[in-house]
């Protein structure tokens, strides 16, 4: 969507500050030996208590508040009674809708202590990667350098990025147009950021994983040879003074 009214922002600003809110309790929350259930479960009284709905819910009919993915998982997991387990990659991606308004934020992190040097490396890397599609952001910019940014990074830090995952529009619906906004430099895409656009954008950097494949169930994506991956994602509109993150919370 394109925010044109100061009504629309501030609802936007709100649902954004709750989805991140939420994002940052539940990572803290995160504990080994936990059940990804038990974690979606406190997200989702943490969404009840702010007034706010499970976007995957509301849309989708998705078995959970929230997608908790868990090492070759590597989007929309299912929240259930797997196990956190020392050194695992674990995702959480939260996003929620109040007032008819949505939003869309996640992280990866290492549960307990890393027992591969490169895991936290594709978490650091998926972290440079988000900074750098920043700075492509702005009134009269193609979408498409966002992308080049992105896959650059990995490719400068000798890994991939996952082609078949994408940030998107959001805003009156969880995903609004752009449809797409890949992780790589796609020439076709010819789409051209305007003030006041509101997207998720979500690099997705794997340790050498170029693609993503139905899992083990409906819902989740997850990779087939061991590859890590790692996902940061904020929603963000576009302004004149550069990116806007809605559902950054400052410490």
């Amino acid at each position: 969507m394109i925010v044109k009214t100061d009504e629309e922002l501030q609802k936007l600003e709100e649902i954004g500050q709750i989805c991140g809110r939420v994002l940052k309790a539940t990572v803290e929350h995160a504990k080994v030996g936990m059940t990804t259930k038990e974690l979606d479960n406190y997200a989702g009284q943490l969404l009840e208590e702010a007034g706010a709905k499970s976007a995957p819910i509301s849309e989708y009919d998705f078995p959970g508040y929230t997608c908790i993915s868990i090492n070759e998982e590597v989007a929309h997991g299912i929240p259930g009674p797997r196990q956190i387990k020392d050194g695992d990659i674990v995702n959480v991606d939260i996003s929620a809708v109040k007032d008819g308004y949505y939003s869309d934020t996640g992280i990866s992190f290492i549960a307990g202590q890393a027992d591969d040097p490169l895991k936290q490396k594709v978490i650091d890397v998926t972290a440079l990667a988000f900074e750098e599609a920043m700075k492509k952001i702005k009134p009269g910019a193609k979408v498409s350098q966002i992308g080049r940014a992105v896959f650059n990074t990995a490719r400068q830090n000798g890994l991939t990025v996952v082609k078949n995952l994408t940030g998107h529009g959001v805003g009156k619906s969880l995903h609004d147009k752009p449809q797409h906004i890949m992780n790589y430099y796609d020439p076709t895409d010819r789409t051209i950021l305007k003030e006041g656009m509101v997207i998720a954008v979500e690099p997705f950097i794997s340790s050498k994983a170029t693609l993503v494949t139905d899992g083990k169930n409906d819902w989740a994506f997850e990779t087939k040879d061991g590859s890590y991956v790692a996902q940061k994602e904020h929603t963000i509109m576009v302004t004149k003074d550069g990116p806007k993150l809605l559902t950054k919370i400052e410490d």
